[in-house]
C-alpha cells in the first residue's frame, strides 16, 4: 500500500508500506493492505510502518489519517 506523511513543512516520507500504526484518538491501531476505509484522527504519540527499508518511526503531535484504496494520506504536526 502507498503511505505518505506529511507535516505543513514538508514531506516526512512517500512510498510503499506493508503497515502502518497509528495513534488515533480513541487508541493505537494498525492498517494493512486492503483495509477498509476510514478517517481518524491522531493524538500525539508514534506513526510506526515497515517499508522495504526496515521498520521506521516518526514523533507526532497529532493530525489526521485517511485511508482509502489502499493509501494511506496522514497529515501531521
Amino acid at each position: 500500500m502507498t503511505l505518505k506523511i506529511i507535516s505543513a513543512e514538508k514531506i516526512l516520507f512517500e512510498g510503499e508500506a506493508s503497515s502502518v500504526t497509528l495513534p488515533g484518538e480513541m487508541g493505537q491501531f494498525t492498517v494493512l493492505p486492503h483495509h477498509a476505509s476510514l478517517v481518524s484522527t491522531l493524538v500525539s504519540g508514534k506513526i510506526l510502518y515497515k517499508s522495504g527499508t526496515g521498520e521506521h518511526s516518526v514523533d507526532v503531535a497529532g493530525g489526521i489519517a485517511d485511508v482509502d484504496n489502499d493509501v494511506v494520506s496522514v497529515c501531521v504536526y
